[in-house]
């Protein structure tokens, strides 16, 4: 079963930007479609951008349409999301998740779909 590990958080102004890593261990990385989740205090989870198997698919919420791009490595065994023109707002933990889908084209966006999730790396956006 792949395990995930995020990196790549930190504290950084509005209009600035980041990039956070998830790294997978285990077998066949690339059988996995990829996802990154948020969580704020007192919010509800939220899927902000997934990444199918073959990362030609991509799906992203509205609210990081434009300003995130999610990408693949399959090489690396590493998703990536990098993040620009970050707003106070984008503040949360920030989470990978895989899910084996069956489609090397679909990419989930319910975290329903996910069944492997990483320890979560903290964002925060001053403004």
């Amino acid at each position: 079963q792949v395990q995930l590990v995020e990196s790549g958080g930190g504290l950084v102004q509005a209009g600035g930007s980041l990039r956070l890593s998830c790294a997978a261990s285990g077998p066949t990385f690339n059988n996995y479609a990829v996802g990154w989740f948020r969580q704020a205090p007192g919010k509800e989870r939220e899927s902000i951008a997934a990444i199918s198997r073959s990362g030609t698919t991509t799906n992203y919420a509205d609210s990081v349409k434009g300003r995130f791009t999610i990408s693949r490595d399959n090489a690396k065994n590493t998703v990536y999301l990098q993040m620009n023109s970050l707003k106070p707002e984008d503040t949360a933990v920030y989470y990978c998740a895989a899910s084996r889908a069956a489609n090397r084209d679909y990419a989930p966006v319910l975290s329903s779909q996910y069944y492997t999730w990483g320890q979560g790396t903290q964002v925060t956006v001053s403004s």
